[in-house]
């Protein structure tokens, strides 16, 4: 029997790997390209590939793994394909059309399944092992008519186990950092086992490592007869990204496999007295009234923030792709004030109440996050509203409220003077700035669903246009 493997990612996907300078891959990229092709993605070609051979079977598995995972469709081992193949990922092929998927309807026959936690790991105490593995099963049960019962000897239809290297089941783990854990699909056996590799470093409730309750819960899927999902936001997306432990809830597209397998959960009132909370919409880049939170470049990209997703743009010719922000970043926090990227740092700066982020590519910068006051601004300042970095003065602009003020990077220190009213510095601006960028030579100021464009040589408003001019729907 095939096991279905967990590869999780930290911070999802390694998308953001456009941050990267472009090189030519080496013959080690192909042949690990082609390693990586044929365990997931069904190649068959026996030839190791080289930069000069033209459109291949390999070609349209590269693009078969560069759609499933929202990248530029080149066909080609450039640098964004590269780092998202060499990033810890799962060991389960990723050929899913669909969202949910299950392994061709195979599930258990009962409804009362026992597990047995055979050893633990030496990164947690046997408490925090036992209430992760045991809230990880409650997530699928709170949904579904399945029932675990814990056991302590003999052989239990999920057996789960701390391992290393190769452990008996010809699917050896491949040390820290590769794949993480794995699970057996519903059968006899081996069917339902969960192995983690105890190479990892796994955690209880912090960010630390791998966090153990949400490995186990998307390997506990497989167990029960679930196969990865093509959707970012389902716990069963071949990806790993961190979630607050204490406030986790199963998404939707989870729930709907699930029950597709084995039914609701008969204890649950079908229309209880008090409606559960709706869960949070996803933004719309269609919606004429669309208020981004924040938007900035980086190494030549646009990057469009809104709630717990950003969209961003590979290129003038395709449509922006929208991205959950704890699946690049777990650290970053989620409906961000401000954000800009910074020439003279080459990083990108994240702002939420009174804190600042700096991220460079898909790490977040040691020693973050810091205090407001950590950039110059005083400490009267709690939040900030937009930024960004003026290509014609070389100094950051900061928007607070009516005011702005301008802070020279090199000398770390607030211009004299500030902070000026908006219109000062931007005539007509009478609204007050939510988001900013700057673009091919002109200031883009956002106020609302509304964009106004600036030269910042004449300090002339040009036009007035939409969120869609910059994000097309």
């Amino acid at each position: 029997m095939k096991p279905v493997s967990l590869c999780l990612i930290l911070a999802n996907m390694a998308l953001v790997v456009y941050s990267l300078p472009i090189t030519e891959p080496t013959e080690e990229d192909y042949a690990f390209g082609e390693t990586y092709l044929k365990r997931f993605y069904n190649l068959t070609e026996e030839t190791v590939p080289t930069a000069r051979q033209g459109p291949s079977q390999r070609s349209r598995k590269v693009q078969e793994m560069q759609k499933f995972f929202g990248l530029k469709l080149t066909g080609t081992l450039d640098s964004e394909t590269l780092a998202m193949m060499k990033k810890p990922r799962c060991g389960v092929p990723d050929v899913q059309i669909g969202h949910f998927s299950t392994f061709n309807n195979r599930k258990w026959k009962t409804n009362q399944l026992t597990y047995r936690i055979e050893n633990y790991t030496p990164d947690m105490s046997v408490a925090e092992v036992d209430q992760s593995i045991t809230r990880a099963l409650q997530v699928w049960a709170k949904v579904s008519p399945l029932r675990f019962i814990r056991i302590y000897r003999g052989t239990a239809d999920i057996m789960i186990s701390f391992t290393r290297g190769d452990h008996g089941d010809f699917n050896p783990f491949d040390g820290p950092g590769g794949t993480l854990a794995h699970a057996f699909a519903p059968g006899p056996y081996i069917g339902g086992d969960a192995h983690f590799d105890d190479d990892e470093n796994f955690s209880f409730i912090s960010t630390r490592g791998y966090n153990l309750f949400l490995v186990a819960a998307h390997e506990f899927g497989h167990s029960l007869g679930l196969d990865h999902s093509k959707d970012p936001r389902a716990l069963m997306f071949p990806t790993y990204s961190y979630r607050n432990p204490r406030t986790f809830s199963l998404p939707r597209d989870d729930v709907n496999g699930i029950q597709y397998i084995y039914g609701p959960n008969p204890d649950v009132n079908p229309k209880p007295d008090k409606p559960e909370p709706t869960p949070p919409s996803t933004p719309d880049a269609c919606d004429p009234s669309l208020v981004l939170d924040a938007v900035t470049t980086l190494r030549g990209k646009k990057m469009f923030f809104k709630g717990r997703f950003f969209w961003i743009n590979f290129s003038k010719n395709r449509k922006p792709v929208q991205k959950l922000i704890k699946a690049f970043w777990p650290q970053l926090p989620e409906n961000i004030d401000a954000a800009y990227e910074s020439l003279v740092s080459n990083k990108v700066f994240i702002f939420k109440d009174i804190q600042v982020w700096a991220i460079s590519g898909y790490e977040i910068v040691p020693g973050y996050p810091r205090y407001l006051n950590a950039v110059g601004l005083p400490r009267t300042v709690k939040k900030v509203d937009a930024a960004l970095y003026d290509q014609v003065s070389k100094k950051t602009l900061f928007f607070v409220g009516d005011n702005y003020y301008s802070y020279n990077e090199i000398t770390e220190r607030m211009d004299q003077g500030f902070p000026k009213r908006v219109d000062e510095g931007f005539p007509g601006m009478t609204s007050k700035v939510t988001a900013a960028f700057q673009v091919q030579g002109f200031t883009y100021l956002f106020s609302g669903p509304l964009v106004f464009e600036y030269s910042m040589w004449t300090k002339r408003q040009f036009r007035v246009l939409g969120n869609n001019y910059f994000l097309p729907c």
